[in-house]
């Protein structure tokens, strides 16, 4: 058996199987003849030698430890009686230090009934302290004080390692959720940029088509190009919710680079947008965050293009620069449908969001002499 896995196996058992271990230990430990008289001892009553009513003490002192997380209240109940039998008959076992422990751990475990079982706990010690005393101890009320100050700050120890506890899976609780928002919104934001360009495409193409009719060789180009546009609609979904699998293998990204703009250029074209396209400096081998983001940028753009500039010269320029990459995408808004771009806002807002968290500057607005303009600047290398 790998010495590694005994840890992990030995948490898969119930917290009682879990306990047991250390209340045998102490209860083994008090009959320990060298052990015998040296427990908790209140007053100075001389040490009774064990007799077989001490065996059946140390069980009840020792053996509820076992229950002392899946049920606090009975184990404290049965540990607070043994030891009163204890302390009365003069044992003085080593067991008696399950009642600190029981008390820990109802401080910490206890769900229910907590202040009852405060009063309740410190009302039995009084007849015991009262029954001490009668037996002409010279411990004293300071004594007594004392030793119920103890047990207190046992049960505050446990209360605090309650509240500690619970925080903790309060914070978690705080972590969790805010990884799955944040986990949603990338999730959306990513779906936004592929379904919205290439369904844009697909309804622009395809509104081009109802006019071809006379035309049977153009109207084939134009369903031929609604076809193409729809394939990679559909790969890229696949792609995209291999994301919500955890098995997804490592194959090709899921994210384009800036390298396929080209390719995103020309399924714009076909679309029947007149797109004028330079880029300069050399991208990147390697697809980097600036890089996905420039992608996103360029897609949105063309997208906004081709539902509300649709047929308006579009001009797109990328620049890549040793330390950042210029995006420019505008249009002279003389198409059907000209204007600034409408709908629920959600993809420039996250263009500026996917913009912003990498440090970088992003606009979009009217031009003064007319048209639609996105602009962004984004830092790439180490900022990347």
């Amino acid at each position: 058996m790998d010495p590694q896995r005994i840890p992990d196996r030995w948490r898969r058992f119930d917290v009682t199987v879990r306990d047991l271990p250390f209340a045998l230990l102490l209860g083994l430990a008090s009959l320990v003849p060298a052990l015998q008289g040296y427990g908790t001892r209140l007053g100075d009553q001389p040490a009774r030698p064990y007799d077989a009513l001490a065996l059946l003490v140390a069980a009840l002192e020792c053996l509820p430890l076992a229950g002392r997380r899946r049920w606090p209240a009975a184990c404290l109940a049965l540990v607070s009686a043994g030891f009163a039998v204890d302390q009365l008959r003069g044992y003085h076992m080593v067991a008696g230090t399950a009642l600190p422990i029981a008390l820990l751990s109802a401080g910490a475990h206890l769900e229910r009934y907590r202040r009852v079982t405060m009063l309740v706990a410190s009302a039995a010690y009084v007849p015991l302290a009262f029954a001490l005393d009668r037996q002409g101890l010279t411990e004293g009320l300071s004594g007594f004080v004392t030793f119920y100050l103890a047990l207190v700050l046992a049960w505050g120890i446990g209360a605090w390692l309650r509240q500690t506890r619970a925080a903790e899976a309060e914070r978690r609780l705080h972590v969790a959720e805010a990884t799955r928002t944040a986990e949603r919104t990338r999730i959306a934001r990513e779906l936004h940029d592929v379904v919205t360009h290439h369904v844009t495409a697909m309804v622009v193409q395809a509104e081009a088509a109802r006019y071809l009719t006379a035309a049977p060789q153009r109207l084939d180009e134009a369903l031929s190009a609604v076809t193409d546009t729809g394939r990679l609609a559909i790969a890229d979904l696949r792609h995209l919710l291999d994301l919500l699998n955890p098995d997804h293998g490592t194959g090709r990204p899921v994210t384009p680079s800036v390298g396929a703009l080209n390719d995103l250029v020309e399924q714009t074209r076909r679309a029947g947008q007149p797109v004028e396209f330079t880029e300069e400096g050399a991208a990147p081998r390697a697809t980097g965050s600036a890089e996905v983001a420039a992608y996103r940028v360029v897609q949105e753009a063309l997208t906004n293009a081709l539902k509300y500039a649709h047929g308006s010269r579009t001009v797109v320029h990328v620049h890549h620069g040793p330390r950042e990459i210029t995006v420019e995408v505008s249009n002279d808004g003389s198409g059907s449908a000209a204007g600034s771009p409408g709908g629920s806002g959600r993809g420039l807002t996250g263009l500026r969001e996917r913009v912003g968290v990498l440090g970088g500057d992003f606009s979009a607005g009217r031009e003064p002499g007319g048209g639609f303009a996105v602009r962004a600047r984004i830092p790439s290398g180490s900022a990347a």
